[in-house]
Formats: structure tokens, C-alpha cells, sequence
């Protein structure tokens, strides 16, 4: 619970210092996306709606919209056309790196940035400033591996 809580005083803190506040109900929908990573907003919706029932999709919505444009929390399309959202926890411009399962859809963070030098290289090669990169790795996780396995 102190992870949450002191994720959700550093968002409240950027939040006013962009001339927002920390409603109740973003703050209910804050702990959800601290709680639980890469979920949809429909997915953030049925966690918030089963304590807080007088909070709409349409402000589920429009709290992702507002926490993604300030940069608070990271949007993520994957292969299945799904937005899933997760807090921002970078210091860094640059989005974490992913590991999604085609099996079981199941997906994992790689937060360490092992680009820096590609990018460093690009940015000399082509006279191009780069502001952020997104890696998706498509694969089988272990437990999807140890099935595959089992069922040979």
C-alpha cells in the first residue's frame, strides 16, 4: 500500500503543478492502474465499478486521456488493437520495452533501455533527433513454453 500511496502523491504533485487536481474519482482510478499494470479501459472500469459505482466509463475515459497527455501514465496498442495503460514510472522519456505472449496474451515489462547506442548511432547517421522509441518482442512466455512441452 506505501507504493501506492507515494506513487499517487507524486501524480497528485504533477497534477497541480499542470493547473489539475486530484479528483476522488481519478485518484480511484489511479490506484487501479498502481494495483494492476497493462489494463484496459474497460478492464479499469469493472475494477472501479465494482467499489464506485457512480463512476462512468466516460470518466474512466477521460481520466486516461488527461493522465496520458500529461505524460503520467504510458498508453500501449498492442497486436489486438487494445489501449492498455500503465503509471509512468520512467524517469525517462522513453517507454519501457515489452514481452507479450501469443499464447496466453500475457505481458511483461523489460525496463532496462538497452537502445541507447542504436539510438545514438541513428541520431549521427540520419540528422535525426529521436524523442522515443516503443519494442514490442512477440514470443511464448515460460509457463506457455513448459505447456507447449507437456503437450507433446
Amino acid at each position: 500500500m506505501e507504493k501506492t500511496d507515494t506513487t499517487i502523491q507524486s501524480i497528485k504533485q504533477k497534477l497541480y503543478k499542470s493547473g489539475f487536481k486530484l479528483t476522488p474519482q481519478r485518484e480511484i482510478i489511479l490506484k487501479v492502474l498502481v494495483e494492476k499494470e497493462h489494463l484496459s479501459a474497460e478492464e479499469i472500469y469493472l475494477a472501479v465499478r465494482s467499489e464506485h459505482t457512480g463512476i462512468g466509463l466516460a470518466t474512466v475515459y477521460r481520466t486516461l486521456e488527461l493522465l496520458t497527455d500529461l505524460k503520467l501514465i504510458n498508453k500501449i496498442a498492442f497486436q489486438d488493437g487494445i489501449a492498455r495503460y500503465d503509471i509512468n514510472n520512467s524517469e525517462h522519456n522513453h517507454q519501457h520495452h515489452y514481452l507479450l505472449c501469443l499464447n496466453c496474451g500475457k505481458i511483461d515489462e523489460v525496463e532496462q533501455d538497452m537502445l541507447m547506442d542504436i539510438e545514438r548511432k541513428i541520431e549521427k547517421t540520419y540528422q535525426f533527433k529521436i524523442k522515443d522509441h516503443r519494442l514490442t518482442f512477440h514470443g511464448l512466455c515460460g509457463e506457455c513454453l513448459i505447456q507447449a512441452d507437456n503437450d507433446q
